[in-house]
C-alpha cells in the first residue's frame, strides 16, 4: 500500500466529521441527505483502506453493499423530499412537526 493506513483512517475520520457537521448543522433536507452520503463514503474509504492493509477482499465486497444502500437511500430520500416539498412548499425539516 502506497499511502500509510494511518493517513487513510485520518481521511475517513475527517470525511465522517464533515458529513456529520453537514447533516446536523444544515436546515435543508437535501443537505442532510448529502451529509449522510458523505458519512457513508467515509465508511467506504475506511473499509477499502483496511482491505488493502490486511489483504482481505471482504472489505471491498462490503463497499459494494454500501454503494447499493447509498443509491437506494438517495432515490427514496429524494422522492420523499420532493413529496414533502409539493405538500408544504418548503424543504425545511422544521416544517414537518
Amino acid at each position: 500500500m502506497i499511502v500509510p493506513y494511518n493517513h487513510v483512517l485520518i481521511l475517513a475520520g475527517i470525511l465522517f466529521l464533515m458529513g456529520m457537521f453537514c447533516a446536523t448543522a444544515r436546515r435543508n433536507l437535501i443537505m442532510i441527505v448529502v451529509g449522510l452520503e458523505i458519512m457513508l463514503n467515509a465508511a467506504s474509504v475506511a473499509f477499502i483502506g483496511a482491505a488493502l492493509r490486511w489483504q482481505h477482499m471482504e472489505g471491498q465486497a462490503i463497499v459494494l453493499f454500501i454503494f447499493a444502500v447509498a443509491a437506494t437511500e438517495v432515490s427514496v430520500g429524494l422522492a420523499l423530499i420532493v413529496s414533502a416539498y409539493r405538500r408544504t412548499g418548503s424543504v425545511d425539516p422544521g416544517m414537518f412537526k
